[in-house]
């Protein structure tokens, strides 16, 4: 019997030490936290950053394709007037 109530103060010890957050284990709970807020930052930061970029290049693309559009417009309209001479 003494073992079982010696068991469940560890038990009890156990349960105190996982759910509650002494002093140097809630600095070191801060010290994660602002890591992870940090990583999680610079994550954000690099995928805004490539964000832009890709974005920039789709406007670049776009921009290459309406030049070749009115490129082959013009081609197609010369030709055109070429021919009829």
């Amino acid at each position: 019997m003494a073992d079982q109530n010696s068991g469940s103060e560890t038990t009890t010890t156990d349960a105190e030490n996982t759910y509650s957050t002494p002093g140097p284990d809630h600095k070191n709970m801060q010290e994660v936290t602002l890591y992870v807020q940090s990583l999680l930052q610079n994550m954000q930061d690099k995928f805004q950053s490539m964000s832009d970029q890709i974005i920039n290049r789709i406007d670049e693309m776009g921009t290459r394709v309406d030049e070749l559009e009115k490129n082959i417009t013009d081609l197609m309209t010369q030709a055109g007037v070429e021919n009829e001479k």
